[in-house]
């Protein structure tokens, strides 16, 4: 039998080259993840070793003035539903990001502090919110690992899952809106407004999880966690179906993997 040539897709080059692409990508996250150890910040050392590299990117970056102590927290980083994690690639330190699960009976997160009036109401309705801040990573190894971006915002994807959250909040300056609204479908919801400590204002985008899961998951697969996984890391949070004060075994941003 002749062989068979296979039709062009009628979006032509373009399509193609889009799913190379996204397939490259997911399988170099896929390797990187291999090589990466997720670790919450829980003795003094691990955090100043995170406190320090966000001085040091939030510096180069023009975010923060320079300052004596040469590291870079704040009180948020000592609320009682806030998550700290550094990303380590083969024992060092490659990134950091905190995460907030803001509820209605735990509500602390930076982003309410300046955006109150778009995010008060979400919370009076008993939605759980993830606010994803002080999202740094070291910049020699940034350099030569250029998917740690996306490891690191991993660890929002499974506190989302973990926690049946509503939204995911991004915190963002003008400039990186792009970014979240091309890979990652974020809205804009509030323009730039000052934010403590950082010298530039800052846009808040969300994103509506249960809308965007499914999608997300299949667009980018190494965005997937088990359920143990996801416990592991966020055990401290529970989410209780009212009926039974057990998880909800079918809403699958709770179970895993997806």
């Amino acid at each position: 039998m002749s062989p068979v040539r296979a039709l062009p897709h009628p979006l032509g080059r373009a399509f193609q080259d889009q799913w190379d692409s996204e397939k490259s990508l997911a399988d170099r996250v896929a390797q990187l993840l291999d090589r990466i150890d997720y670790r919450q910040a829980e003795t003094d050392e691990q955090r100043e070793q995170i406190f320090r590299l966000r001085y040091h990117a939030y510096l180069r970056d023009g975010g923060i003035c320079p300052h004596p102590s040469r590291a870079f927290s704040d009180p948020n980083d000592q609320t009682g539903n806030v998550y700290l994690f550094g990303l380590y690639i083969d024992s060092e330190l490659a990134s950091s990001i905190r995460i907030h699960v803001s509820s209605k009976i735990s509500p602390d997160c930076p982003a309410l502090e300046v955006f109150a009036d778009c995010l008060q109401p979400q919370l009076d309705a008993g939605n759980v919110l993830i606010d994803s801040t002080r999202f740094v990573t070291d910049e020699k190894l940034a350099r030569h690992h250029r998917t740690l971006p996306y490891a690191t915002l991993r660890l929002s994807v499974m506190a989302a899952q973990y926690s049946g959250a509503e939204y995911l909040l991004a915190s963002v300056r003008a400039e990186h809106q792009a970014f979240y609204r091309r890979k990652f479908h974020y809205e804009l919801v509030s323009e730039p407004r000052p934010y403590p400590l950082l010298a530039k204002p800052i846009s808040l985008m969300t994103l509506h999880f249960p809308s965007h899961a499914r999608k997300g998951l299949r667009q980018y697969p190494f965005f997937r966690s088990t359920f143990f996984e996801r416990r592991m890391l966020f055990e401290r949070w529970r989410v209780r179906s009212p009926s039974t004060n057990e998880p909800n075994q079918t809403d699958p941003r709770r179970t895993g993997p997806i």
